[in-house]
């Protein structure tokens, strides 16, 4: 019956205090299949809610209105632990630029494991300005932090590719295959330059 509710309806079924957390949660789900703009505000009241707050992610991630990712960036100095790398995610995954100076202040939170989601949603956001974060972090970062971040970077320059940006992905690349990077990320960067090259009918 969810499935085929209208917008109004559903979002009537989230304010609903007698409503069950199930019913909520797939109102959540179906909510983002719609893309309603009226959906953000009720979904975003449920980010903080421990059992709903994914469903309410779901909901948001795929909105077309710009709101989705303000609602989500407001969320961020609200929450805390698992919500908060729930959002920071959310926030990755809409490649949400506006987002990139809260994410790069997290790269250095002493939670390693929200260091390294903010790393990887950077890289997701992409774009000129997670690049600059992303490579100043890579000196000051260390551990599975710098290897996240490296592997974020790598992400990173992919996007910059992917957007014809192929000079600055090229430097983060040269970056990245220093020996003072992870070997792992190292060798792929290196990897992303000869191919570049190769693309260019220079081989190496």
């Amino acid at each position: 019956a969810i499935a085929s509710m209208a917008a109004p309806a559903l979002i009537a079924l989230l304010r609903d205090k007698s409503s069950s957390e199930f019913q909520k949660a797939k109102a959540s789900m179906r909510l983002g299949e719609l893309g309603a703009k009226e959906a953000i505000a009720p979904l975003a009241a449920l980010l903080a809610d421990e059992h709903l707050s994914t469903y309410a992610r779901y909901g948001l991630e795929p909105m077309p209105d710009p709101s989705a990712s303000e609602v989500l960036r407001a969320a961020l100095p609200k929450l805390r632990g698992n919500l908060l790398i729930g959002v920071i995610h959310s926030l990755g995954k809409r490649r949400d630029e506006l987002a990139v100076p809260a994410l790069a202040k997290m790269l250095y939170n002493p939670n390693p494991d929200l260091a390294r989601a903010a790393a990887s949603a950077l890289g997701a956001v992409g774009g000129l300005a997670a690049a600059k974060e992303l490579q100043a972090a890579l000196p000051k970062t260390t551990g599975m932090t710098k290897m996240a971040v490296a592997d974020a970077a790598l992400v990173c320059s992919e996007r910059l590719l992917e957007a014809g940006k192929r000079d600055q992905a090229l430097a983060l690349y040269a970056v990245l295959a220093s020996p003072a990077m992870p070997k792992a990320q190292r060798l792929a960067a290196m990897s992303g330059i000869i191919r570049e090259e190769r693309s260019l009918g220079r081989p190496r």
